[in-house]
C-alpha cells in the first residue's frame, strides 16, 4: 500500500484553502478497546460542528500482550484485561465497527467518514494482520509501535523505562519502528513516530528530537522509499525538525491525527499543526480532505 490518494488527484499548482481544518485521520471510537468513553456518533457531530472535511475512525487492532510499568495503577475498566501485570488487548470487533460506520454515514451524509484501523506491531503478527485486512476493506490503515520486545514477551514503552535509560528506550523504539517499516508493507500511514517521547521522564532534561536525528532519519528514509505517508500526531506536538527531515529524506505526504479517544479531542491542536507543516514545506491539496503534500 502506498499513501492514500483519497480517490482524487491533486492538479499541479492548485492548493486548498489553508483556513480549512485538515482532515482528522486518526480517531478512536467506542469500538477501540482503549477508548471506553468515546462515541463515533459524537465524534462525527464534533467534526461537523467545527467544519472538519473528513474523519477516519482508526480503531486499535493490537495483537501483542504487554507487561505494564510497575508504577502504573490501571483504571478499573482496564483491570479485566490484566493478569500478573500483563495486559492482553481484546480483538477488534469488526462487525460492530462496520455497523457503527454505516450508521454514522447515514446520520452525517455531508461528512466524509473513512473506515480504518490502527495496527499495533503488524510486523510481528503478519498472518493475523493479513486475515484482518483481507476481509475488512479498510480505507485508511495506520501502522504503529506501542510496545518493545522484553525477554520472551513485550512491554509497554513506559515499562521499558523501569530497566533502561530514556535515551536507550527512544533509540530502541525508533529501531523497532524501522523494523516495522522494513518488514511490513500493507499500510498507508506511519502513526506517531514520536510515541516514545510521550513517556520521557519529567525529571530529565527536556526531550529533544535533534538528539536522535540519525535514528529518526533512518526510519524516514525507508518510509519515503516505500511511498508511505507520515502522520503529524497532535497528542504531543511534533517537532518541526522531524517534519523537515521527512522532507529532506524524500517524504511526499503527511496526514494529521488527533489520536482522539474522546469526542471532544477530535482535531485538537490542528491549527498549530497545520502552521508547523506549512513551515516545513507541506501544503493542502485541492480538496479539503486531501493529504497534504510537499510544495
Amino acid at each position: 500500500m502506498t499513501a492514500p490518494q483519497e480517490g482524487r488527484q491533486e492538479p499541479d499548482g492548485v492548493s486548498g484553502d489553508p483556513a480549512t481544518p485538515p482532515a482528522d485521520g486518526h480517531v478512536h471510537s467506542e469500538c477501540s478497546w482503549d477508548a471506553p468513553y468515546s462515541s463515533m456518533e459524537l465524534a462525527c457531530r464534533r467534526a461537523v460542528d467545527i467544519g472538519l472535511p473528513s474523519i477516519a475512525f482508526t480503531d486499535h487492532a493490537d495483537f501483542t500482550p504487554r507487561r505494564i510499568a510497575a508504577a502504573v495503577t490501571p483504571p478499573e475498566w482496564k483491570r479485566g484485561l490484566i493478569t500478573d501485570r500483563v495486559l492482553t488487548p481484546p480483538p477488534l470487533d469488526v462487525p460492530r465497527y462496520v455497523r457503527s460506520i454505516e450508521a454514522c454515514r447515514r446520520m452525517f451524509p455531508g461528512l466524509r467518514i473513512l473506515s480504518g484501523v490502527e495496527l499495533g506491531e503488524p510486523h510481528r503478527h503478519p498472518r493475523t494482520v493479513a486475515d484482518l485486512l483481507g476481509g475488512a476493506g479498510f480505507e485508511r490503515v495506520l501502522a504503529s509501535v506501542h510496545t518493545l520486545p522484553a525477554g520472551a514477551g513485550a512491554s509497554t514503552v513506559d515499562a521499558a523505562l523501569d530497566v533502561s535509560t530514556p535515551r536507550e528506550v527512544v533509540r530502541r523504539y525508533l529501531g523497532e519502528v524501522r523494523q516495522l517499516v522494513e518488514r511490513f508493507d500493507d499500510f498507508h500511514v506511519l502513526a506517531h513516530i514520536d510515541y516514545a517521547a510521550r513517556f520521557w521522564p519529567r525529571e530529565h532534561a527536556e526531550h529533544r528530537a535533534a538528539d536522535f536525528e540519525d535514528d529518526y532519519r533512518a526510519v524516514l528514509a525507508v518510509l519515503a522509499a516505500k511511498g508511505k505517508a507520515l502522520e503529524v500526531n497532535t497528542r504531543v506536538p511534533l517537532s518541526l525538525d522531524i517534519l523537515r527531515w521527512w522532507r529532506d529524506e524524500g517524504g511526499e505526504a503527511i496526514t494529521f491525527g488527533s489520536d482522539a479517544h474522546r469526542p471532544e479531542q477530535v482535531a485538537r491542536g490542528f491549527a498549530d499543526a497545520a502552521a508547523l507543516a506549512a513551515t516545513a514545506g507541506f501544503a493542502p491539496g485541492r480538496f479539503p480532505d486531501d493529504l497534504w503534500r510537499r510544495r
